[in-house]
């Protein structure tokens, strides 16, 4: 863990040991992870698509390139601007080509990747390509449920600008 990434105040996981947190220590390997995506997570799912991208491409800058950290944050950023495209933009095609991408950064992420259940994303980013009806009511699952944005989560990509 690198130093820059230590959160002692973010919480553990609300259920299961998803890849990431480290049960021995009681933390997650990057803290700052586990909360961006948190708190990205929960803004996408309440259709704050720009703002879910601002929090993933923020920490997205904490890490070098090839590792999967790196690569996670990168495919959640166009997941992020895929929705944006689609649903602000009426742009399928852009969908298209920022869900093309995310695949190729999420593939290889584990499955439950600091709570996120990864695979649903790629088999739902994967649906959209041929039917971009397949986002309309999806929401993305952290720590087995589908939370939506609270004050905190938009007080936290405030402070992101």
């Amino acid at each position: 863990m690198d130093e820059h990434t230590s959160d002692p105040s973010v919480p553990g996981p609300e259920r299961g040991e998803p890849t990431g947190w480290l049960p021995d220590a009681g933390r997650w390997e990057h803290d700052t992870l586990r909360r961006a995506t948190v708190h990205g997570i929960r803004l996408y799912n309440s259709g704050e698509y720009h703002e879910s991208h601002d929090c993933f491409e923020d920490e997205w800058y904490n890490y070098g390139r090839g590792n999967v950290e790196s690569k996670f944050l990168h495919g959640m950023v166009q997941v992020a601007a895929g929705a944006y495209k689609h649903f602000d933009f009426e742009d399928d095609v852009g969908m298209r080509s920022l869900f093309e991408t995310a695949l190729q950064y999420l593939h290889g992420v584990p499955r439950d990747y600091y709570g996120v259940d990864v695979l649903d994303v790629r088999t739902t980013l994967t649906n959209a390509l041929n039917d971009p009806e397949a986002l309309h009511g999806w929401r993305i699952v952290l720590d087995g449920e589908r939370p939506e944005a609270t004050d905190a989560d938009f007080a936290y990509a405030e402070r992101l600008d």
